[in-house]
């Protein structure tokens, strides 16, 4: 017999995106100008950042604001508790890049399928929900993306659920500096600004939820720092070449408060598989303090700096 909640499907929604979404993912994520090809709408070579469709789970077709609590609670998971999502966070994430999204979505039907892979009782801590999310072509049923994610939600244990599996880890090069750096400062507005992508959760806006959580305030989404992560890989090693990132991962391990400086450091691992593609290990930390990404992975193709000069 199947464990709780598992292979439960949730309705299908349509999505859609303009050129214009793509260009304010690409600038709330740290895209620099010299990267005009995810700036700029006329370049030769524009194109969507390829971590974009993790948003459209949030953003659905809308153009206007959306209330994040009502969206986020419509579908409770058949067999086991019914979970609030107001205390609610991201656990890890990983995407899969099967076939580049066009610049806009006009012209095409484009939907999000989704279906449940575990719940994990976790005890007094809270429970993970596990899922797999597949951007589709509606009609050619072309998959785009398929992305892997789970939500911890905190203090919701102890309905005796399945611990579940333990999670495979892949921690960078002992005693092995760096192979590559990355710097990003953010501000009191960060959150305010990538929020707007789609993704509206007040815990990155206002204070009160993050004082109930225990977090003294606002915290910054932690798909942001995820989302800059592979913008600094895929700067760093890939040449800003959106073809050159094949997969990409992370798992969320600390909370980012608007204002912290976090530094991404990257591990070239030398193994190739039969298309050219390399394993990059890497970690996200606030400068001087906590680890916030941990058990990062991707497979990139390594490239020279980026260009993108008209």
């Amino acid at each position: 017999m199947p464990d709780p909640g598992v292979g439960f499907e949730f309705p299908t929604f349509p999505v859609t995106w303009l050129k214009r979404d793509l260009l304010l993912f690409a600038a709330s994520i740290g895209c620099t100008a010299d990267e005009l090809h995810f700036l700029y709408e006329l370049h030769p070579s524009f194109s969507a950042f390829p971590t974009y469709p993790v948003i459209l789970p949030f953003k659905h077709t809308d153009q206007e604001v959306i209330d994040f609590y009502a969206r986020s609670s419509s579908t409770p998971i058949a067999g086991v508790p019914k979970f609030d999502t107001k205390g609610v966070l991201d656990g890890e994430r990983k995407i899969e890049f099967l076939k580049p999204i066009p610049v806009t979505s006009e012209g095409k039907s484009f939907e999000i399928r989704s279906k449940v892979l575990g719940v994990y009782d976790k005890g007094k801590p809270g429970t993970v929900v596990e899922t797999q999310q597949e951007l589709v072509e509606r009609g050619s049923g072309t998959v785009y993306t398929r992305a892997t994610g789970s939500a911890f939600y905190v203090g919701q244990g102890g309905w005796g659920g399945p611990k579940g599996p333990k999670t495979v880890n892949y921690p960078p090069p002992a005693n092995k500096p760096a192979d590559a750096t990355h710097t990003i400062q953010t501000t009191t507005e960060t959150a305010l600004l990538y929020r707007l992508n789609g993704d509206y959760n007040p815990l990155h806006a206002t204070p009160e939820p993050g004082m109930k959580m225990g977090f003294g305030g606002p915290i910054i989404h932690g798909l942001f720092s995820w989302n800059a992560a592979a913008h600094a890989v895929l700067q760093k090693i890939g040449g800003s070449d959106p073809a050159n990132m094949k997969e990409f991962q992370a798992r969320f391990a600390s909370p980012v408060k608007p204002g912290d400086k976090i530094v991404v450091e990257m591990w070239r691992m030398g193994n190739l598989d039969d298309c050219g593609f390399e394993e990059v290990r890497f970690i996200v930390r606030v400068d001087g303090g906590k680890v916030c990404l941990s058990n990062g992975r991707a497979l990139v193709k390594s490239q020279g700096a980026a260009k993108s000069k008209l």
